[in-house]
């Protein structure tokens, strides 16, 4: 590609010796719009719906917060490949003058730290106070950090992964193939004609139920029960549980494109940090956060079904032996995944400690 345009959002004012950069990147379906009221992204149509007006991690990002705005510049893209602004399968190629659609390439996480750090350049950033990333936006964090570790002092990552698991391989993968075989996919040529909601809504339902703790979808489904005839010809519905996740699937198509899902989720099931960092070994992708003095802070979720504690043992480990400094916090919490999302009690003290001191974190 000659050509990307990569959207993204800024709060706070750099400082004069450029040393309060702080880059967050976003989860899977997520966006740029970290914090306020945007009601319109140019270019981006109806996917931009009234549930993503407002910021979506305005519990820890803003004046006052852990991630504190009168203090730190903020910034936050949106990914290569996305659907909000970034250019992506939706996009028109330049050299063509139409969509890209299924000649959009794959993406690694490597492509979205090294474009990253062009950004950061372009904004007048040498070195990152922090690059922050929870879920698939923590693989994106620590390839940054290892990719370019001149380029970030301190490493925040909540509830993410060193390298995805063949338990979440297998789910991503019948996410695909629900997309796939949505019989409007038309192998990602669909731009013109009829899109592939069902099979983008099936995969949503299949991820749906790793980010929420079943416990927590207990208590959000209604106790009525919605019948689907569009979705459901023969089938009929027999519990609110099903209900619920039906209107999530239905809910989730009207803001995002399949194509987008593809590749977010395609780049996540590939992701080995050792690879993604051109390394060897353990040892060798974190020498650069050796040498450089980089500090860890990593969050697990008790209950998460989506990234298990495991995962972030395994990044903890290859950190301690790799003699880089972090810290390990465990938040016990029954609201699974996305915990990060909506307690942000839990993790703030521990940002805010690591921010604010840039000290040890022993």
């Amino acid at each position: 590609m000659s050509h990307v345009q990569i959207a993204y959002e800024t709060w706070g004012e750099l400082n004069a010796d450029q040393s309060n950069a702080i880059l967050i990147n976003h989860a899977l379906s997520g966006s740029h719009h970290v914090l306020g009221y945007n009601p319109a992204i140019t270019g981006v149509g109806g996917l931009w719906q009234e549930e993503m007006h407002q910021g979506w991690w305005e519990g820890l990002v803003g004046p006052g917060k852990a991630i504190d705005t009168d203090k730190f510049f903020v910034i936050c893209p949106n990914y290569l490949g996305g659907c909000y602004g970034s250019t992506g399968p939706s996009s028109v190629n330049p050299d063509t003058g139409k969509v890209y659609g299924s000649s959009f390439p794959i993406v690694y996480v490597a492509d979205q730290a090294d474009i990253q750090l062009e950004l950061i350049k372009h904004l007048g950033v040498s070195q990152l106070c922090a690059v922050v990333g929870a879920s698939v936006g923590g693989l994106v964090a620590l390839t940054f950090a290892t990719r370019h570790p001149e380029h970030v002092r301190n490493v925040i990552s909540l509830a993410s992964g060193y390298k995805t698991s063949v338990l979440n391989r297998l789910i991503l993968f019948e996410q695909i193939l629900a997309i796939e075989n949505d019989q409007y996919f038309n192998g990602g040529d669909y731009y013109d004609t009829e899109h592939p909601d069902h099979g983008l809504a099936l995969a949503r339902m299949i991820s749906h139920k790793t980010f929420v703790h079943l416990d927590a979808i207990e208590r959000r489904a209604k106790t009525e029960i919605h019948q689907d005839k569009e979705t459901l010809k023969w089938y009929k519905v027999k519990d609110p549980f099903q209900s619920y996740m039906l209107y999530q699937g239905k809910k989730f198509v009207k803001r995002f494109d399949a194509n987008t899902y593809l590749r977010i989720i395609d780049m996540w099931s590939r992701y080995d940090a050792v690879k993604e960092g051109d390394a060897a070994d353990d040892v060798e992708l974190f020498a650069g956060a050796k040498a450089n003095d980089q500090k860890y802070l990593v969050f697990s979720i008790d209950s998460d079904f989506c990234f298990f504690p495991e995962e972030q043992s395994e990044l903890v480990d290859a950190l301690e032996k790799s003699g880089v400094e972090n810290m390990y916090i465990t938040v016990h919490s029954d609201k699974g995944h996305d915990s990060f999302l909506l307690e942000p009690a839990l993790y703030s003290p521990h940002i805010s400690f690591l921010l604010n001191a840039e000290g040890s974190l022993t």
